[in-house]
């Protein structure tokens, strides 16, 4: 099919097409021979090239006879003999004979060959670098994955009671910050789900906003939460004392009250596929958590940034604190 089509072509498009693609592809075959050392690419290469060259030498030959008519020459350069024709000698009048007609021109060899070579050495050049110019599939990074827009989301009433809230949006894009792997200590990783929910404190009817973000990488997960109660620090360490929370570490972070604890977390298994409804609460990995008060005086409620991991590998302290470093100043300034 192909060689039907191209034999449908005119001589001054179809020979410049065959070399243009012929050296294109003599020359790529050559070169992934030499950069890989194989034989085979490098046959196949040096055939392109010969018909290449003969290619060419079929064009030279069609332009030299082009340049010095002979007998009349056909398409592809032969010569052919005219057949000579005795014209009748006719008496009729002048009148009677067609007015000739102007011999039609001939379409420019040399305009038609450059233009097919234009054409297909922008598609050779194509077909060469396409590849070069492509991202390769093991230089590319996967995309960090972003919080989504909160903008249509209905806030409970408690943040219409409290203005100073900050919303579960507006956690999520302080705390998926791009160094934010970089402050846990693995610098390599991306984040793979980073969410933010307008949430309220449980037991208190809906009446104390408590929001909050979590961004997840492979090696640890980040929650960071904002409750808006009255517990002061100095309160929230008392308490402590009765709850099962070790490693505990009181400290100022940005001039402010804060405390450093550890506990574990709660998971919750619902299997849907057996028909139940849920599944017994067990007790999940351990999290380290840091709590900083909203203000140096400590007049209640402070924010929470808790990290912990499914192998149980917890970073150092100075990466909870480098988080609050830097993510609490970036909050709207109502919520400190």
């Amino acid at each position: 099919m192909l060689g039907f089509l191209l034999r449908l072509l005119p001589f001054w498009v179809r020979e410049p097409l065959l070399i243009v693609v012929g050296a294109v592809f003599g020359v790529r075959l050559l070169h992934l021979a030499l950069r890989d050392d194989a034989w085979v690419p490098a046959g196949i290469g040096a055939v392109f090239l010969v018909f290449t060259a003969v290619r060419v030498h079929t064009v030279v030959r069609a332009l030299s006879t082009r340049r010095n008519p002979g007998p009349a020459a056909s398409a592809d350069g032969t010569a052919t003999a005219a057949p000579v024709q005795a014209q009748a000698q006719t008496h009729a009048p002048a009148a009677q004979h067609p007015t000739p007609s102007a011999p039609e021109k001939e379409p420019n060899a040399w305009a038609q060959a450059c233009a097919a070579v234009a054409v297909f050495a922008a598609l050779g050049a194509a077909v060469w670098l396409g590849p070069r110019l492509q991202p390769s599939g093991n230089d590319s990074t996967p995309q960090a994955a972003s919080c989504s827009s909160g903008e249509d989301e209905k806030l409970p009433g408690a943040y219409a009671k409290n203005p100073e809230a900050v919303t579960g949006d507006e956690l999520c894009k302080a705390l998926n910050v791009p160094d934010l792997a970089r402050l846990l200590g693995t610098p390599a990783e991306t984040a793979t789900v980073a969410s933010g929910t307008s949430n309220t404190a449980p037991l208190t009817d809906g009446k104390v906003a408590q929001p909050e973000a979590e961004v997840q990488f492979d090696t640890y997960t980040v929650n960071v939460s904002a409750t808006y109660n009255k517990l002061s620090i100095a309160q929230y360490v008392n308490l402590m004392k009765y709850g099962e929370e070790t490693d505990v570490k009181k400290l100022v972070v940005l001039g402010r009250p804060a405390v450093l604890a550890s506990d574990h977390t709660m998971r919750i298994e619902i299997d849907l596929g057996s028909g139940g409804s849920g599944g017994p609460v067990e007790q999940g990995p351990p999290a380290r958590t840091l709590s900083v008060a909203f203000d140096a005086k400590d007049r209640g409620g402070y924010f929470d940034i808790t990290v912990w991991s499914e192998t149980g590998a917890l970073p150092d302290d100075t990466a909870l604190l480098d988080i609050a470093e830097k993510i609490l100043p970036t909050l709207p300034e109502r919520s400190v």
